[in-house]
């Protein structure tokens, strides 16, 4: 059938940003992906008017109770409503694996984006610094950083990004060194433009495919992370809680109360398995051929 002149003239104004959405819409994993997570975040939004229940209040005549009418995820051992103290925690959860996934973003793409477009001995400088970053071990390393600059949940979230980030810089240099070889890049450079202004114009947007996916990635290792952190005392203190330091109190209980480790690890397994479904519809959404790459 002949295309329509509004459908050919719709096709040729659309941005790559609304192509990509369009594919994004077709592929129903990813949807799927991209509904549980936004009902997380409004779920974790609208936690003081779902719940009447506080999540530091205690009852320890109730103690720990399976779910029940009033307490649809039963409570811990000290009386506290599990759903409360879920909703909640998710959002620690949550701010903690997209805000320090950002910071990790920032700082790792910029990192590798340079190191691999002007390569060389600055290359091999600022990937020296990387390794060394990598042989220290991390627990130490955020140790460290929250003993200089104290001890906060903001600061948590710039620790964990700034750990993060060095394999995304390594991951993005690979990308850019075999970028950088692409005619279009020679063509930008025969035109005089500023090393700035390839990397952020023409090297940066052919890299969001695996980019995005590693930060799909990202987010759950960083909760993952946070709940080790908290386990060890350095984390989310209590009485705020955590997907993962309600699981570490959970797997201590877990033969005599299980509810207390069910749910919220089957919420942390449910928002891990979204957010790969999601990474691997952005991964598609965004390479219009797979493993190519799109002059800027």
């Amino acid at each position: 059938m002949k295309q329509s002149m509004a459908d050919v003239k719709g096709a040729i104004s659309a941005s790559p940003r609304q192509d990509a959405w369009r594919r994004l819409k077709k592929n129903k994993p990813a949807m799927f992906g991209l509904a549980v997570l936004s009902v997380f975040i409004l779920l974790a939004l609208a936690a003081p008017w779902i719940t009447p229940y506080s999540y530091s209040g205690q009852n320890l005549e109730l103690g720990a109770s399976p779910p029940s009418t009033g307490h649809w995820l039963g409570s811990d051992l000290f009386g506290r409503d599990m759903l409360t103290r879920i909703l909640y925690g998710s959002r620690v959860s949550l701010a903690v694996g997209f805000i320090a996934t950002a910071v990790a973003l920032v700082i790792g793409v910029a990192w590798g984006a340079t190191a691999g477009y002007l390569g060389g001995r600055i290359d091999n400088l600022m990937m020296r610094f990387v390794d060394i970053l990598y042989a220290l071990p991390f627990t130490v390393f955020i140790i460290l950083l929250m003993v200089v600059f104290g001890r906060n949940i903001f600061l948590l979230f710039l620790v964990i990004g700034a750990v993060e980030w060095l394999t995304m810089a390594r991951i993005v240099r690979g990308q850019v060194l075999h970028i950088k070889q692409q005619d279009f890049i020679e063509a930008a450079v025969s035109f005089g433009l500023s090393r700035f202004h390839i990397i952020v114009k023409h090297v940066i947007p052919n890299i969001i495919g695996p980019v995005i996916v590693y930060a799909t990635l990202t987010v759950p290792n960083v909760i993952l992370l946070e709940s080790f952190l908290s386990f060890l005392g350095l984390g989310i203190q209590p009485p705020q809680s955590s997907w993962g330091l309600l699981i570490a109190y959970g797997v201590e209980t877990m033969e005599e109360y299980p509810w207390l480790l069910i749910f919220p690890a089957s919420v942390l397994s449910l928002t891990l398995f979204s957010l790969n479904f999601l990474g691997d519809g952005l991964r598609d959404a965004f390479d219009v051929r797979d493993g190519g790459v799109r002059e800027g």
